[in-house]
């Protein structure tokens, strides 16, 4: 009885106690894979990609690392402005995490380029760039691993909060010191300086209602066409389809804006108030009838027209709207 007993736990050990040669092959295949990656992670924080290192990095078992991947198209023929600017977040973000203290194998940061890896643009059937998509681990992408560039913008901010609702992993952003904003702030100050001094013994114009008034206005018209909104999303300038080279200046959705949009909302919001300060102006200045006429019909006019435009804008962002105004 107790022969068998050392039989039957022999058995145990030879089959259960020791990986099998498969398992063996998995496991240096994976320390391989994984090394190789920290390798490319070492000399570049964004490893580039084609299609040979796609189909065995990312496609291919065995993986326990996410792979982030930004398949765009920078070659200069492409025309694509919006894949440079994201690029430049991407790699922000990137650096961000391959320098950092809690930097580990369990994410990599990669990109496809179209004329590097058109194959695995074909594979995925993507027809459009910039796109973000993380593979995971194990299993297919889902439709979340898709990040939503229309919607959330490509701030290297708004992707680290993607990447941590899909991998668990948190970046903290930092970005290389920018010295444009305090510059022109100190140049604007100092102008302002020299002008005070330069007419300190006539300063009228401080308490010129007219100045105070222009100001104000060109702050609320910047506020109001969404400039803020831009700064904390960081959408791109515009968008161009791949297939057909269009070019939308006009977000499609009520959710989401392009930066050339604003401009276009600030110049429309800019020309109806003209129109508006034009009207008031025929209807309280003491020049003669001739002008106020012209002012009258030029003040009408950049309100009805420019009214127009803003209507238009309007309906194509909220579909089924059903007001329009000469423009529809």
């Amino acid at each position: 009885m107790l022969s068998k007993l050392l039989i039957a736990l022999s058995f145990i050990v030879i089959f259960y106690g020791e990986p099998s040669n498969g398992q063996k092959k998995k496991e240096t295949l994976l320390s391989e894979k994984v090394g190789q990656m920290m390798d490319w992670a070492s000399k570049r924080a964004v490893i580039r990609m084609n299609g040979e290192k796609f189909r065995r990095f990312v496609r291919a078992p065995p993986r326990n690392y996410s792979v982030i991947i930004m398949f765009t198209a920078l070659q200069p023929q492409r025309q694509c402005a919006v894949c440079k600017q994201a690029d430049e977040e991407y790699q922000i973000l990137a650096n961000s995490w391959r320098y950092s203290s809690a930097f580990t194998n369990k994410v990599f940061f990669a990109m496809v380029d179209f004329d590097e890896g058109a194959d695995v643009f074909q594979m995925l059937s993507m027809n459009s760039a910039p796109t973000f998509i993380n593979f995971p681990p194990k299993g297919k992408p889902k439709r979340a691993d898709t990040y939503e560039l229309q919607v959330r913008g490509f701030a290297a901010e708004q992707i680290a909060r993607w990447v941590a609702d899909r991998t668990d992993v948190h970046i903290r952003v930092i970005r290389p010191p920018n010295y444009a904003g305090p510059l022109m702030l100190g140049l604007l100050l100092a102008l302002i300086g020299s002008l005070a001094y330069l007419r300190r013994n006539n300063l009228e114009f401080i308490y010129n209602k007219n100045v105070w008034a222009f100001s104000a206005l060109c702050f609320v018209l910047i506020m109001t066409s969404g400039q803020m909104w831009n700064h904390i999303r960081g959408p791109p300038y515009a968008h161009k389809n791949p297939s057909t080279g269009q070019v939308s200046y006009i977000h499609g959705s009520s959710q989401a804006q392009f930066v050339a949009e604003t401009h276009i909302v600030l110049l429309f919001n800019a020309a109806v108030t003209l129109g508006i300060v034009l009207l008031h102006e025929a209807a309280t200045s003491n020049v003669d009838i001739g002008k106020r006429k012209i002012m009258c019909i030029a003040g009408i006019g950049l309100v009805v027209l420019f009214f127009s435009w803003l209507l238009s804008i309007f309906r194509a962002k909220y579909h089924g709207y059903p007001y329009s105004f000469l423009i529809s």
